[in-house]
Formats: structure tokens, sequence, C-alpha cells
């Protein structure tokens, strides 16, 4: 083969890699995620399918999440309902968001009781945000160490589902999993850009 035919195929192969490896990177800036998970301080690092592992100082758990579109419209005698598993926090747009959270360490969490609240995030300006209940459950055990719950987003912005508790040890557990839904794509990127650059795209 010519040298000249070689190195042709050499640059083609080059570009080809770099452009799976762009790929790569643009999919896990789309999802919030990277090749290694997501952008929240997780263990082992987040993202596995659709399910993230978050930690904080006393706790561990998996949080899974299952979307449905707001106008869906049920078919008589349908055996299963299309829940679609979303990435840990990007639900595409207002539905039915059905939500599974695994105590995974310590084991001891399972004989705590622990509420749960959904919250509505809303910005009054740079530095001053609100929080508006959307959902509130009162603490309660889980002794098979997994909570699930379904409810409706009907509002495009940011969300935080609160896991929170206090032992008899006078130990806190509290875990802050971020919702976001209907946000554009865009976004992401922004996020990711400079300060300076961010008001431009």
């Amino acid at each position: 083969m010519p040298t000249s035919a070689k190195l042709s195929s050499r640059r083609f192969q080059l570009v080809i890699g770099i452009g799976v490896i762009v790929t790569f990177i643009m999919v896990g800036v789309f999802l919030g995620t990277s090749s290694q998970g997501d952008s929240s301080d997780t263990y082992p690092k987040g993202f596995r399918g659709n399910t993230c592992t978050i930690e904080t100082e006393t706790l561990t758990i998996g949080y899974s999440s299952y979307y449905l579109t707001g106008d869906y419209q049920g078919i008589e005698g349908e055996i299963r309902t299309p829940y679609m598993p979303v990435p840990c926090d990007n639900i595409p747009q207002p539905g039915m968001l059905n939500i599974a959270i695994d105590l995974l360490h310590p084991d001891s969490i399972r004989n705590v009781p622990l509420a749960l609240r959904l919250v509505k995030i809303n910005a009054i300006d740079e530095e001053t945000i609100e929080e508006h209940d959307v959902l509130s459950i009162p603490a309660q055990t889980y002794p098979s160490g997994v909570i699930t719950q379904a409810f409706r987003l009907d509002e495009i912005g940011n969300y935080v589902v609160y896991l929170d508790g206090t032992s008899p040890e006078n130990i806190q557990y509290l875990v802050q999993v971020p919702v976001s839904v209907g946000h554009d794509w865009k976004d992401n990127v922004r996020n990711f850009l400079p300060p300076i650059l961010r008001k431009h795209f």
C-alpha cells in the first residue's frame, strides 16, 4: 500500500476516534453526568443505568426514577404501565414520577424514622431562593430498606427530594436529591461555560 494511502487511513481512524470521544463527552454533558458518574457527591461514582448512588457523611442511598408523560391515557386491560427509566435528575417534561430509594448504608437506618419531602425551588434573585412544598410524607421506618413514592410534577422547574431523620443516638440523616423538569439541553451546556459566556449562550 502506498505511504500516502496509509497516512490517509490513519488520519481517518484518528478522526473517527476523536469523534467517538467527543460524542461520549457531549452525551455526558446533556445527561448531567460524566463517564464516571454525575455531578453530585456520589459513591460509587453515581450514574448506573437509571440509578444514582448518593453518599453523605452519615447515609448512602440508591436513587432511581421512572417517568410517565402527563398526557398518557391508560388502555383498559393494560398489564404494564409504560413508565420510562430516566437519568438521576433530568425529567423531560411535566408528568408522573415514580421514585425508589434504597437505604444502602448503614443498616441501622432501617430502624430510624425518615421523613420524605418534595419541594419546588423558586429563585427570587441571584442570592435568594424559596422552597414550596409539593409533597410531604411524615417520618416512618422502612424495615425493608426500600422507599417508593409516586407523584405528579405539574410545572417545569427545579425540585429537591429531601429524606431526613434523627436516630435515638441523635445522629442526623439528610439526603437531598435534585430533580430538574423540562429544562432545555442548552441549560446543561450553559452550566459548563465560564460566567462571562453564559449570558451569550
